[in-house]
């Protein structure tokens, strides 16, 4: 990955770590956009492999706050639908995932943005598992179906059972990706390359993570989230 990509790659990441560290959502909304116009063939599988660690500091962080109830049937309706994700990565051309990724970020940023407030049950549980087991898998964006879902929890609880969720679905859908050829271990690379930047926003958001209006936050997210999908889409557009 040439300097050119992987510099303002691992801002992006170093920005998007900090944003879901603080707010619980945000990091692919963030990060997929941008890597669709630098890099689409490192989608999903960096989104995915940069996830994990970012994840697995946020659950542990905040794990007295967790839902485990909520996170075990969103899991099971998860776990369930990520081959269907696969499938659906498979039915578009390479060329046009950057379109795809553009549609589903700005899709679960305009549902996010309008949901009415709810009590989730288990059938929201399962609704949101199985969304996001198709959308993660397939484009690397998972977390706006599980934010929709507890955006009116508390924000702890929100940020820990979220990241519960992400970890044991990213490591599903990584390993059907590879296991089925649809994985690059080029992707894995570049995961690593911008840890650091993923470490220093992680550490940046246990600052101010107590302190800031996660409401607030998440409305930010999901308007960039709109603009950086709709340029995306643009840019995938035959002819542009």
């Amino acid at each position: 990955m040439t300097p050119d990509v992987l510099v303002p790659l691992a801002v992006t990441v170093g920005v998007a770590a900090f944003v879901q560290g603080t707010s619980g959502l945000g990091f692919a909304l963030v990060v997929a956009p941008v890597a669709g116009l630098l890099a689409p063939g490192l989608l999903p599988v960096f989104l995915l492999a940069a996830m994990i660690p970012l994840n697995l500091y946020v659950a542990w962080r905040e794990r007295a706050a967790a839902d485990l109830r909520g996170a075990g049937w969103i899991t099971a309706a998860r776990l369930a639908a990520t081959p269907l994700g696969l499938v659906l990565l498979q039915a578009v051309p390479a060329d046009r995932l950057g379109l795809l990724v553009g549609a589903a970020t700005v899709l679960a940023a305009l549902v996010s943005l309008a949901a009415p407030a709810f009590t989730p049950g288990r059938g929201a549980w399962l609704a949101a598992g199985a969304v996001t087991g198709v959308t993660e898998t397939a484009t690397g964006v998972g977390g706006p179906p599980l934010a929709l879902v507890h955006q009116h929890r508390p924000p702890p609880e929100l940020r820990s059972t979220v990241a519960l969720c992400f970890l044991a679905g990213e490591l599903a859908s990584l390993a059907l990706l590879f296991a089925t050829g649809r994985g690059r271990a080029s992707a894995l690379w570049a995961a690593l390359l911008v840890l650091p930047a993923l470490a220093a926003g992680a550490w940046l958001s246990r600052l101010v993570h107590r302190r800031v209006d996660a409401r607030r936050m998440r409305i930010m997210v999901l308007a960039f989230a709109l603009i950086s999908g709709a340029v995306l889409i643009v840019g995938a557009l035959p002819g542009v």
